[in-house]
């Protein structure tokens, strides 16, 4: 499976586009696309690797992932998920926006919500949906067994975690989803988080200081 990062937004999110090579079935992940530009980049690069948007999948739903989700469901029309437990951060997202200055479409409604229980499939690769609340009260990595990466959305980055005082956050929580989710992943993992550039999962072990005091 391959991965490509795109950054978008005021808040320098990092949106991800996800596909099988074999069959070019693709999801979309945490879309901030904010402007034409932006909406025009992640569209011309779908459209030049001649890839279906099966999915679009929000990892959590604070207001800098979900900018683009109106033009990639209208663009698109892939099955939406989220999880459920930000139902409320994504019913009040115009709330959100106001907050930060920023202004977000009318958003369609999930198709679906994500699961533990529930792959999602994209030709011949799984990706395994794992449940890391703390950062959000829904929050959920994605993580490609086969291929070896990870996406953390905004529970883990390099040499950082997750913000955990904006609503529905909690520090323990977010510690607990790393130390039992992330990192019983294997060292050689990449994770592609939600901002900043990516790392693995072993070096986060040695080098994040967040977390190498709660390994201890």
């Amino acid at each position: 499976m391959k991965v490509k990062g795109f950054t978008f937004n005021s808040f320098a999110e990092n949106t991800y586009v996800i596909w099988d090579e074999s069959s070019s079935e693709s999801a979309i992940v945490d879309p901030g696309m904010s402007d034409f530009n932006e909406e025009n980049e992640l569209k011309t690069f779908v459209k030049n690797n001649s890839l279906n948007i099966n999915y679009l999948i929000n990892t959590h739903c604070h207001v800098d992932h979900i900018l683009g989700v109106t033009f990639v469901k209208e663009e698109f029309n892939p099955v939406y998920f989220i999880p459920e437990k930000d139902l409320m951060l994504f019913e009040n997202a115009e709330t959100q926006a106001q907050m930060f200055g920023v202004t977000v479409n009318k958003l369609p409604r999930p198709d679906k919500y994500l699961s533990e229980s529930e792959k999602i499939i994209l030709g011949n690769e799984s990706i395994i949906n794992l449940f890391t609340p703390g950062h959000t009260p829904g929050e959920f990595c994605l993580y490609a067994d086969s291929s070896k990466f990870c996406l953390t959305g905004d529970v883990l980055f390099k040499e950082s975690i997750g913000r955990t005082d904006l609503p529905g956050g909690d520090y323990d929580t977010i510690i607990h989803s790393i130390k039992t989710k992330l990192f019983t992943l294997p060292d050689e993992v990449v994770i592609y988080p939600g901002h900043g550039e990516e790392s693995t999962i072993g070096y986060e072990k040695q080098h994040n200081p967040f977390l190498i005091e709660a390994l201890s």
